[in-house]
C-alpha cells in the first residue's frame, strides 16, 4: 500500500513538474511573439507584409501574411507558430495548412543538429523538410474540404488604427484563454507519458510495433526510437537517440533512413495535441505527414538501390 501511495506521489510530483516547465517554456515564447504580431496588425504593418508575400502564399492558398506564422515555427518551433496564428485573421483551412508545414519542419536548427548526429546530412535534412512542408501544403490546399474555408477559427484584435488600449485589452483577454487550453493538454500529455515510463510500457510498446516499421521501411529495432521520437520529439529526444547510434545499436546509415522518416513526421503526441487544443482536427494533422514520411523513406531506399546497382555496373 505504502509503495502504491509512494508511486502514485512520484507520478503526480513529475507529471506537475513536467507540465509546469513547459507551461512557463511556453508562455516565454508564445506571450512576446503574440503581442509582438498583435502591434503588427495594429500599426498596419502586417497589411504591407501581405501584399509583398501574397503571390507566394496564394500557391499554398494562404494569405500573405500567413509567411510569418511558418517562419516562426521554422526557426522556433509550434509554441511560437500558433502564437503568430492565433493573432490573425484565419480559416480552419488557412489554420490546417499552416500547422502541417509547421509540424514538417520546425525547430529546423536544434533538430538539424540532431539529426546530423546520427549520420544525416544536415543541409539534405533542411532541403527535405522545407520542400516537403511546402509540397504539403500545396496538397491540402487542393483536397480540404471546402467547408474548411467557411469556419473563421481566429479573429484578430489588432485592427489597424483601432484604439491602442482596447486592443491590448482584447489580446490579453484571448491570449490568456488560449494558455490556459494548451496548459490543461500539457498536462494531460505530461501525464501519460510518465505513466508510460513508470510501468515500463515502452519497451513492451517498441516490441508491438515491428510490424509498423516495416511499413515504414524502417528496421523493425527501430520501433522504440519510433516512439521516443513521437512521444517527446527530436530536441528532447536527441539523448536517447545518440546514445543509440554512439553504442553501435544503430548505423549511420539507418539512422540516416531514420532521419527521412521522423524528419517528416515525428512528435505525434505533443505537437499535435497542442494543434489540437486549438480546435484543429487531429486526422488532417497526422495522416498527411505520416503518408508522406512513407513515401520519403521508400524513395530513398529505392535511390539507394539504384545508387548501388550503378556501382556494380561501374556507371556511376
Amino acid at each position: 500500500m505504502n509503495n502504491s501511495a509512494q508511486r502514485v506521489r512520484q507520478i503526480a510530483r513529475t507529471t506537475i513538474k513536467r507540465t509546469i516547465d513547459t507551461s512557463l517554456f511556453l508562455i516565454k515564447i508564445m506571450v512576446p511573439v503574440s503581442l509582438l504580431v498583435a502591434l503588427l496588425g495594429w500599426s498596419g504593418l502586417l497589411e504591407k507584409i501581405s501584399v509583398v508575400l501574397h503571390p507566394l502564399m496564394r500557391l499554398l492558398g494562404l494569405p500573405g501574411e500567413a509567411a510569418l506564422v511558418y517562419i516562426s515555427g521554422a526557426l522556433l518551433n509550434n509554441y511560437s507558430a500558433i502564437a503568430v496564428m492565433s493573432s490573425m485573421n484565419l480559416s480552419l483551412h488557412h489554420a490546417i495548412i499552416l500547422a502541417v508545414m509547421c509540424l514538417i519542419s520546425h525547430n529546423l536548427i536544434v533538430e538539424t543538429a540532431v539529426m546530423k548526429s546520427i549520420g544525416s546530412s544536415g543541409t539534405k535534412m533542411v532541403i527535405l523538410r522545407v520542400g516537403v512542408a511546402f509540397l504539403a501544403g500545396f496538397i491540402l490546399n487542393l483536397i480540404l474540404p471546402s467547408s474548411f474555408s467557411e469556419i473563421q477559427l481566429f479573429h484578430t484584435t489588432a485592427v489597424a488604427h483601432s484604439p491602442f488600449w482596447p486592443m491590448i485589452g482584447a489580446w490579453a483577454i484571448s491570449t490568456l484563454k488560449l494558455i490556459g487550453r494548451i496548459i490543461l493538454y500539457l498536462f494531460v500529455l505530461m501525464l501519460a507519458e510518465t505513466l508510460l515510463e513508470q510501468f515500463n510500457l515502452m519497451e513492451r510498446l517498441s516490441r508491438w510495433l515491428g510490424w509498423l516499421m516495416r511499413i515504414f521501411g524502417l528496421q523493425p529495432s527501430m520501433s522504440f526510437l519510433w516512439i521516443v521520437i513521437n512521444i517527446v520529439g527530436y530536441a528532447y529526444g536527441a539523448g536517447i537517440i545518440k546514445a543509440a547510434r554512439d553504442e553501435g545499436r544503430m548505423t549511420a546509415k539507418e539512422g540516416d533512413l531514420f532521419n527521412h522518416h521522423a524528419a517528416i513526421s515525428h512528435s505525434l503526441l505533443e505537437d499535435t495535441v497542442l494543434y489540437g487544443a486549438i480546435s484543429l482536427p487531429i486526422f488532417w494533422l497526422i495522416v498527411p505527414r505520416i503518408l508522406l514520411s512513407i513515401i520519403v523513406v521508400w524513395l530513398e531506399r529505392l535511390r539507394r538501390e539504384l545508387y548501388r546497382r550503378s556501382l556494380k555496373a561501374g556507371v556511376a
